[in-house]
């Protein structure tokens, strides 16, 4: 059994009087097994939105400005089929990590019937949540968006309009992957068609008007640019974060370790599945997470 230092910043309810399972009943409506996980936040559905708008505008750019006018067939073949692939990927990526339950506690599990269940031994400790009322497992946070504990919980993302947890970190890495790739894809083209249009007349590398292609091509670039930092940083980190086992809320809160370490591959295996393969990748294979440990409760 381990021991929690009395320094640390929790929900932690020590004594049986202070859980009040009683007060804790399950919600009138559970949520039926298999529906969809969709969170209903204004400011998170406008990013998702704004997400999908900005892909398909430079899919048009891509398509209709540089791709279908140019009279180099191959060019436009080999680079058409990289870019609507990844493009897709990324989409696809996004909609898995926005849709995906990233690992909710139950709601209101903290009733009497539930902590009997457990058969705490004395001494034992369980984490109570005051704000949803269930039970916590270990390393799960409270989401103020979600309005849920949220296992192994590393940030709450607008852009993907959920979470970011034990069941959905691996489609949100290949979202921050995949939106990387081609906004770095896009950029390369947009300057090897700024080349081709300096060398020949400009009215005749686009359908568009000279302006109206240069205006397109520069929200594209900063578009590209932009993304591909910010995609890039994230990517980089939420792989540091599966490396070392430690999501972002608990270094930022500097969280004393409690959990068995393993190794960085052993660690990356359980967010994206054993064995490695090619569906490391693919963001419509879903990775092993095993079977839940009912003391995960307990410590």
């Amino acid at each position: 059994m381990m021991l929690i230092p009395a320094h640390h910043f929790r929900d932690i309810e020590r004594k049986p009087e202070y859980l009040q399972p009683e007060k804790c009943i399950p919600p009138p409506h559970p949520r039926p097994a298999g529906t969809m996980w969709f969170i209903r936040d204004g400011c998170g559905i406008a990013c998702a939105i704004v997400t999908w708008f900005l892909v398909l505008y430079a899919e048009f750019v891509v398509l209709f400005v540089m791709l279908i006018p140019s009279r180099d067939y191959v060019y436009s073949v080999i680079n058409g089929l990289v870019f609507n692939l990844l493009a897709f990927l990324a989409l696809a990526s996004h909609c898995r990590a926005m849709l995906t339950d990233p690992g909710a506690v139950p709601k209101g599990n903290a009733t009497k019937e539930f902590i009997e269940s457990l058969q705490l031994k004395p001494g034992q400790v369980v984490y109570k949540c005051p704000k949803c009322c269930s039970i916590k497992p270990d390393r799960a946070h409270h989401c103020s968006v979600c309005k849920r504990c949220i296992r192994k919980m590393d940030h709450h993302c607008p852009w993907v309009n959920n979470c970011v947890g034990e069941n959905n970190q691996k489609y949100f890495v290949l979202f921050t992957m995949y939106i990387a790739l081609i906004s770095l894809h896009a950029l390369i083209m947009v300057g090897f068609h700024f080349l081709h249009c300096f060398e020949e007349d400009w009215t005749k590398c686009s359908s568009f008007s000279p302006p109206t292609t240069v205006i397109l091509l520069i929200l594209l670039c900063f578009e590209g640019l932009l993304f591909l930092i910010f995609t890039s940083v994230m990517f980089g980190t939420q792989v540091h974060s599966i490396c070392t086992d430690e999501t972002g809320i608990e270094q930022l809160k500097k969280e004393e370790r409690r959990w068995a370490k393993k190794t960085k591959w052993m660690n990356m295996k359980a967010v994206f599945g054993h064995p490695f393969s090619l569906g490391w990748a693919s963001p419509f294979a879903t990775p092993d997470q095993g079977k839940a440990d009912p003391y995960q409760y307990v410590v």
